[in-house]
């Protein structure tokens, strides 16, 4: 170098000069691959791919490459950081869209051992004319610390019998015996007091007990029009027809019998 090129520059007489931006940059590059060379096992990288050419390929910015401190050099770049981020993006978006699964919860196999035996009792409240039905169900056999369960359902979740939306059914499960069903109006249960709907566990005699009050369903109309008190609207049958007998025999004048 001249002197007057090292003036020009800013640089020592006799030196290299300084290097100019392209020169600054493939410097760097190169000390970028000898350290990811000593600290990067390219066998874990899962972009990395040798093609058949003999040629090395980056399998996320579809690059192509001669060796592998070239690739290396080429992972430490900006545009491989950048598509490194949006793939973390995307993997994060798709793993909050799908719902994570619950684990499935197999149904108990349990050896059965029969249904258990049963009482049932109408009921009737004059005082507040409603209805009710009381279930006392025995479970001699049940297993230690089991207690008995009751459930709702609908006409239509059974597949045993036609739909009918007049009925629904209570059932009873305990371990080890089988479910047990009954069949009752489908009319609102009264649980607005303790006297109305409950459920009882004897513990030491094994009965289950539960009473079931349904609601009146008549509005008081029933009554006006001459229907019972407490039974459903419609379901009285309505007055014989007088208009379809036939009439009766006419009187013949005979007349009184002779005094004795």
């Amino acid at each position: 170098m001249s002197f007057m090129d090292a003036r020009d520059v800013g640089s020592k007489i006799g030196s290299g000069g300084v290097a100019s931006a392209s020169r600054a940059n493939a410097d760097r590059r190169e000390r970028l691959r000898k350290l990811a060379l000593e600290t990067i096992d390219l066998a874990k990288d899962p972009y990395f791919m040798k093609n058949h050419l003999g040629s090395y390929e980056c399998k996320l910015c579809l690059t192509l490459h001669a060796n592998e401190g070239n690739y290396l050099a080429h992972t430490q770049g900006r545009r491989h950081q950048q598509n490194l981020a949006k793939r973390a993006a995307r993997d994060a978006e798709e793993v909050g869209a799908i719902a994570p699964r619950k684990a499935a919860i197999a149904p108990r196999k349990t050896a059965k051992i029969g249904r258990p035996g049963y009482r049932v009792t109408k009921q009737y409240d004059a005082r507040t004319r409603q209805r009710s039905l009381l279930f006392q169900v025995d479970y001699p056999e049940c297993e230690l610390g089991t207690k008995p369960r009751y459930r709702f359902m609908s006409a239509y979740e059974q597949k045993i019998e036609a739909w009918d939306k007049r009925y629904q059914y209570v059932l009873f499960a305990c371990e080890p015996y089988e479910t047990i069903g009954f069949k009752i109006p489908n009319v609102e249960v009264d649980k607005t007091g303790r006297d109305k709907f409950f459920t009882h566990w004897d513990p030491d005699v094994r009965t289950y007990t539960c009473q079931i009050t349904f609601k009146r369903t008549d509005d008081g109309a029933g009554a006006a029009a001459g229907g019972r008190v407490g039974a459903p609207m419609g379901s009285i049958p309505p007055p014989p027809m007088f208009a379809n007998l036939p009439p009766p025999p006419a009187f013949m004048n005979v007349p009184p019998p002779p005094p004795a």
